[in-house]
């Protein structure tokens, strides 16, 4: 039997636009049927549930999360020295405080054992998973203690050949250095650019994307000229401080490369050479943007404590205040965080034939971005969520 309802709202973001109400969601079997905007009843026998003065949109996509990591812990040691099913029941908690916050959809881009893989398929009720398995790292580099480790052209593309028969849904590459892993220099290459090609060659060749966590302008410059689809942080550090390159930039606005803009904002306790960073990023950000660039609003959740699984909607605003306006800032956690995640097809939009994970929220984001905070349902796959507090 069907399983049918409809939902009603005083307006909607259906991904792209805001349009005033009323609006009515009809939904199927975890898909929209209908957006109406007519004002008409719900069709006979089917249940109404009226959310009045909200805006109804799509579920929010973090296009850059970690599930397996503790904001509040010491990652390398959890790691490390954490069972499987230790880091199984966080990654479930932590899941679960995403999907309360309004985030339907996680995209996991570092996990250790393929364990995001394991928690898609156990957590039936949690936010929709796209897994990317270990990353891959040198011996020693960033996030070694995940486990993907690979040296040259052929273990690289090995290490690729491996992820797939796992079944990940891309390949995350540690193109550079990072400001997590002790040791690690955000500002040197990790691998050379004949190595970027192996593994991106090999990636698509397997019906595979590829994202690269890169910060220094020549490992980005590297990861564009080999072809991947994204960019993780795009800092652009070089010696004498962040330095962006319009050529790269103009080759990923017209290669469309995605950038995932993992927010930052200067709090107290950051070390000077990242607080350093800081302004001329989000000034590169706001030009990348500009520029045409597929800048993704996402947040690195997970590694450290302003850092939690919820923090997308509070990330959100400052993204809206630094990089874009508040409706292209709401694009670019919904369709645009789905084109991002290859799931432009079933996430980001409400519109038929799209899954039916929608997010309420008080007040008009387009006009003030932090209503986006002031969540009143969460549907996920056309199921509402319960939102209350698990008990501990």
């Amino acid at each position: 039997m069907k399983r049918r309802s409809a939902v009603r709202a005083h307006r909607v973001f259906d991904g792209h636009t805001v349009h005033d109400g009323p609006v009515m969601v009809l939904v199927e079997d975890g898909a929209i049927t209908d957006v109406d905007l007519s004002g008409a009843a719900p069709p006979d026998g089917v249940p109404l549930t009226d959310l009045g003065d909200v805006t109804l949109l799509p579920g929010m996509v973090d296009a850059h999360s970690h599930l397996a990591f503790d904001p509040l812990g010491r990652t390398e040691k959890q790691m490390l020295g954490d069972d499987d099913a230790t880091v199984l029941a966080r990654m479930r908690t932590h899941a679960g405080q995403a999907l309360r916050a309004g985030v339907t959809t996680v995209r996991d881009l570092g996990d250790r054992g393929y364990l995001a893989l394991r928690l898609r398929q156990e957590y039936e009720d949690g936010p929709h998973i796209v897994a990317s398995g270990p990353p891959i790292t040198r011996t020693g580099g960033h996030c070694w203690y995940l486990g993907g480790e690979a040296d040259g052209a052929e273990q690289a593309a090995r290490a690729v050949t491996e992820r797939a028969r796992h079944g990940v849904d891309l390949i995350k590459v540690m193109a550079t250095g990072g400001m997590t892993t002790a040791g690690s220099d955000p500002g040197s290459a990790q691998y050379t650019l004949a190595e970027l090609q192996a593994i991106t060659r090999t990636a698509h060749e397997l019906g595979l994307r590829v994202t690269a966590h890169a910060h220094s302008a020549a490992g980005i410059a590297d990861a564009v000229t080999a072809g991947v689809d994204g960019i993780e942080h795009c800092t652009f550090i070089t010696r004498s401080g962040v330095r962006p390159d319009p050529r790269t930039i103009d080759a990923m606005a017209e290669a469309g490369v995605f950038v995932g803009c993992t927010v930052v904002e200067p709090m107290d306790g950051m070390p000077t050479e990242v607080l350093a960073i800081l302004e001329p990023m989000w000034e590169n950000m706001a030009a990348m943007h500009a520029r045409g660039v597929r800048v993704v609003c996402c947040t690195d959740a997970g590694v450290g404590p302003f850092k939690p699984h919820d923090v997308l909607p509070k990330d959100l605003a400052c993204f809206a205040s630094r990089v874009a306006t508040n409706t292209a800032a709401l694009v670019s956690v919904t369709s645009l965080a789905a084109d991002s995640c290859g799931l432009g097809h079933r996430k980001g939009r409400l519109a038929p034939g799209y899954d039916a994970d929608l997010l309420a929220v008080g007040g008009n984001p387009a006009h003030d971005i932090t209503a986006i905070r002031y969540v009143r349902a969460v549907y996920r796959a056309g199921r509402r969520v319960d939102r209350s507090e698990p008990a501990a």
